[in-house]
């Protein structure tokens, strides 16, 4: 068995984002909103290298990796009934979708899985073009994964800023927030 080395899978994660329409920046407005509420001095380019970063995690890849492959293939038509209605018509009560997700969410803490939750129910950004797409496009697993990267880098900023604002009162630096 040959091992798959982290970086082909790190590009090939990437690479199904972006063939499926979702840029980094549409995911790092998502995490801006809301995360400006916390850090009025937050950026959106603060945010992109949170997104970056989540990128690199290897639950997050293979989720991207699962689930993108799961809409082309029901896209295609060749999965097997009855999945292939489910995914298709992204069942309400078929959630093995948002459990992939919420598998991804688990590593960055109760935030993270708030923030999934949140974004699931209320389809902010690009999760919910991704979730009224019509057509032939299915993205069924995409729009909970995009929702659980934002979640993710939104968790993984508001750790980064409370961390920030330890060491700044150490320091006896007034933080203002």
């Amino acid at each position: 068995m040959t091992r798959v080395h982290s970086r082909v899978v790190t590009e090939a994660a990437r690479k199904s984002l972006t063939e499926r329409g979702v840029s980094i920046e549409a995911i790092a407005e998502i995490v801006y909103d809301m995360q400006i509420p916390y850090n009025k001095n937050l950026t959106l380019s603060d945010c992109i290298e949170s997104v970056e970063s989540v990128l690199l995690k290897r639950e997050i890849q293979h989720a991207i990796l699962v689930g993108v492959e799961l809409d082309r293939l029901a896209e295609e038509k060749k999965l097997s009934e009855p999945l292939q209605s489910l995914v298709e018509s992204d069942e309400g009560l078929f959630g093995v979708d948002e459990t992939i997700a919420f598998g991804a969410a688990l590593g960055y803490g109760s935030i993270a899985v708030t923030t999934f939750g949140h974004l699931d129910k209320n389809k902010i950004g690009i999760i919910r073009d991704l979730d009224t797409k019509k057509g032939v496009a299915v993205n069924t697993f995409l729009d909970d994964i995009v929702g659980a990267i934002a979640a993710t880098a939104a968790s993984r900023l508001a750790h980064r800023f409370r961390d920030l604002e330890e060491q700044l009162e150490e320091e006896g630096i007034p933080t203002g927030n």
